[in-house]
């Protein structure tokens, strides 16, 4: 792949953050996601490493969307850097409320320190980040109020967890009783019409061969549509890891009285057909089998290497 633009920076973070993008636009600099609050002190420290030697500040934060691994640095960012914050505008009402469950956040168990927001994007509109215009589209499916940003001039596509290299995030309405396939369905066509010879993900690498990544995506979606059960025992194994990833070690038994109100889980074992508490033992298990977490007498532990990150910058191939 050719470098990115001198005026873009890409951030790869690890599976519990997500990535960031960072536009420069003269003295003024801005930041696509923001990654977990866990790791809010890092993504503060990698926004000053990403700025150093441009003289821009960091002016404002853009979010694709309000899940609590693009949105939990928001708050530290405020209060380092002064910074304005701009979000999807479907999510403007529950933001304005701090509504934890509309949000998801208490819903899938997870947190996100609060914020405000200064203004908000709609499908349509056009999104100015790295002196480049980008287009802001709606990408229904994994999150029903997701945005993805699409460079025409650069064909660059920022995609967040619509499409990433091997495959997109947990279509959460399905999980919810609404309809997320078809939708996400429609945002892989959409990305197929687009002229796209980079994508910057919200998960993992930057990459360049769309189409294997559309075909993949495409192949895991069909596979989801025909037994939603499997995309229901992969949300919950998916939500399980990540609430490890988090505290990195709880005791078993702790564990499913943290998630005792998380809804999403609840209703995932309830599509899988089995009780919540065997539910959240079936996936600690199958996590422990495929040496993803490991037991150590009745705790639970994260098998993972946590902090990894990986800047991006304009000369990166």
């Amino acid at each position: 792949m050719k470098p990115l633009p001198a005026s873009l920076r890409f951030v790869e973070r690890d599976w519990l953050s997500s990535n960031q993008i960072v536009g420069l636009d003269g003295d003024e600099a801005t930041v696509v996601d923001t990654g977990y609050a866990k790791h809010a002190a890092l993504t503060v420290e990698l926004l000053r490493h990403a700025l150093g030697g441009t003289g821009a500040r960091l002016a404002r934060v853009v979010n694709t969307h309000l899940h609590s691994d693009h949105c939990g640095g928001n708050r530290a960012l405020v209060d380092a850097f002064g910074c304005a914050i701009t979000i999807p505008h479907a999510s403007a009402a529950e933001v304005g409320a701090w509504d934890e469950t509309r949000l998801s956040f208490a819903a899938t168990g997870q947190h996100c320190p609060r914020f405000a927001h200064d203004a908000a994007l709609r499908p349509g509109d056009t999104l100015r980040l790295g002196g480049l215009d980008w287009d802001v589209h709606a990408a229904p499916g994994h999150d029903p109020k997701s945005l993805v940003f699409h460079c025409e001039r650069e064909r660059l596509l920022i995609s967040a967890d619509a499409l990433w290299e091997n495959g997109f995030g947990i279509i959460f309405p399905e999980i919810e009783g609404e309809s997320g396939f078809d939708e996400q369905h429609a945002v892989l066509d959409l990305i197929g019409r687009l002229r796209v010879e980079r994508v910057l993900p919200g998960h993992g690498r930057m990459f360049g061969d769309v189409e294997a990544a559309l075909a993949r995506a495409r192949a895991k979606l069909e596979a989801m549509r025909s037994d939603p059960r499997r995309h229901a025992r992969h949300a919950l194994k998916v939500l399980v890891k990540f609430l490890l990833l988090d505290v990195e070690r709880i005791d078993e038994r702790a564990l499913h009285e943290r998630a005792r109100d998380a809804v999403v889980m609840r209703q995932a074992a309830a599509q899988i057909g089995m009780d919540y508490d065997r539910a959240l033992k079936w996936a600690a298990d199958s996590l422990v089998e495929q040496g993803l977490l490991r037991r150590e007498g009745s705790a639970l532990v994260d098998a993972a290497v946590e902090g990894a990150v990986k800047l991006r910058p304009a000369a990166a191939r």
